[in-house]
């Protein structure tokens, strides 16, 4: 859920970044890159940066906290993680934009200023890449938020472990890392931030947003606004006139949205299925043309990843409320958690597809939520959400990609030196991590940029975290 290129055959950016281009034709100066730096039209009125990094001597398209690569192929000429050509414009030897190749016809955007500034910080983990890095533990400031600091020391895990972790992001063993956060025995003992990133900064959560939606679900059963899981879901939308339905279709129900056994023909893993989410963001409204899917399979039947389903349980739980979801949320969620900065910007039509109504928080209150479900829906002694629904959210109900699945929740076990650790997860693309561990009492946050490639995020949990144990 939640990818960049998720529309438009002519975007710049890649839907994959598999392709290495180890030894390009082309082998631009860092200085010679600098002259492309500025500010473009892009996709649906919105605009990107273009800027040059000092670190790897490359072009990358910048849109929100997201960056994207432009290997260099030509002169002027580079190639996106999807092969097209990026060629650079000009008129009267003056740079006015670019196109990007798309088949017979060229898509073109033009510059507007090359007034821009860009700071180290996005390109170095810590520092300005000119000093070597040596790490100082402290422990995490008490902010007065509801987390509690303690003493990486006293928490039982190896150092030496903590240490390798942190030269391994600088070094870019793990890249694009902006913050790991621990918490072990109810501490927060670990608080780390690199790049631009500080404790203030929100952060998308792409599909971790998921594993919050279905808190959502819960804490509207809780209040009694959805009887149960087992609701039908057509009887929620009667002012659609819907193409595809039939009495397979009547029978799901919210379980079967949470549980990703909808039956839809809805498969985000799949670019050919008609409701992978590349073909649902640029619908006039996303609920609608995902309840109008054809079935492919019975409810319960069988778990396919699909964004869609979550986009169905979140316009429910508003229509259940009268309220808008971040409202919602924040009343019955956030407030309790001591949550005061947050953006949910559900809107779910194609004036939202670069925000996929996706949630942003900081990485502390990622933590508190992590706590919340480790405690079994407890915080500060008050019981925020029933107990019996965080038990079923982080419960098997079905296998989706190969791994047990819960309510909108990953069950996702972890070996280490031989010791597997059941870890239950909310993931989102780019590295987006809420680990909960409770046979060891840790949470661990982890916040990435590495959208649309394979993540370290995990890897590092496993070589420096629990291994550390």
């Amino acid at each position: 859920m939640f990818k960049h290129c998720h529309i438009l055959l002519h975007c710049i950016l890649a839907a994959s970044f598999t392709t290495l281009y180890a030894q390009p034709a082309y082998k631009p100066s860092y200085q010679q890159l600098k002259k492309y730096e500025g500010t473009y039209e892009y996709i649906n009125h919105t605009t990107l940066q273009i800027a040059a990094s000092p670190k790897d001597t490359l072009l990358y398209a910048i849109i929100g906290e997201a960056r994207y690569p432009l290997f260099p192929h030509q002169k002027d000429v580079f190639l996106n993680g999807s092969k097209q050509k990026v060629t650079f414009q000009y008129t009267n030897n003056t740079l006015t934009g670019y196109t990007v190749a798309n088949g017979q016809r060229d898509s073109l955007y033009r510059l507007l200023t090359r007034k821009v500034s860009f700071s180290n910080k996005m390109w170095f983990a810590k520092g300005n890449g000119t000093q070597p890095f040596t790490y100082q533990y402290q422990i995490p400031p008490n902010r007065h938020d509801g987390l509690i600091p303690g003493s990486l020391y006293r928490s039982g895990l190896d150092t030496s472990n903590i240490h390798l972790l942190m030269n391994r992001i600088v070094n870019n063993t793990y890249p694009d890392i902006h913050s790991v956060l621990l918490v072990k025995d109810g501490k927060l003992i670990l608080e780390e931030y690199f790049y631009e990133y500080d404790e203030s900064t929100l952060h998308q959560l792409r599909s971790a947003t998921k594993s919050f939606a279905s808190a959502i679900i819960g804490l509207a059963i809780d209040k009694k606004l959805i009887a149960d899981v087992h609701q039908k879901v057509l009887p929620y939308f009667p002012e659609y006139q819907l193409q595809h339905v039939d009495n397979v279709k009547k029978d799901i129900s919210i379980y079967h949205l949470l549980t990703q056994q909808s039956g839809l023909a809805c498969d985000d893993r799949n670019d050919n299925s008609p409701g992978n989410e590349t073909k649902m963001y640029p619908a006039n409204d996303w609920v609608q043309y995902i309840l109008d899917l054809p079935m492919i399979d019975t409810p319960g039947k069988a778990g396919r990843y699909c964004s869609g389903n979550t986009m169905i349980t979140d316009r429910i739980a508003e229509k259940v409320s009268g309220q808008s979801l971040a409202r919602f949320a924040q009343e019955n969620l956030f407030t309790p958690l001591g949550i005061t900065h947050f953006q949910w910007p559900f809107v779910p039509d194609k004036t939202h597809q670069e925000s996929f109504g996706q949630l942003y928080l900081r990485p502390r209150d990622m933590a508190k939520f992590g706590l919340l479900y480790l405690n079994n829906g407890i915080w500060n002694g008050r019981q925020v959400i029933s107990s019996e629904w965080v038990q079923q959210s982080l419960t098997r109900h079905s296998v989706v990609d190969g791994m047990d699945y819960g309510y909108f929740w990953w069950l996702e076990p972890l070996t280490v030196k031989g010791r597997t650790y059941q870890g239950m997860a909310a993931k989102g693309n780019g590295g987006q991590r809420i680990f909960i561990w409770p046979e060891i009492h840790m949470v661990a946050v982890v916040t990435a940029g590495s959208y649309n490639q394979q993540s370290a995020a995990n890897r590092l949990l496993m070589e420096c975290v629990l291994s550390a144990l």
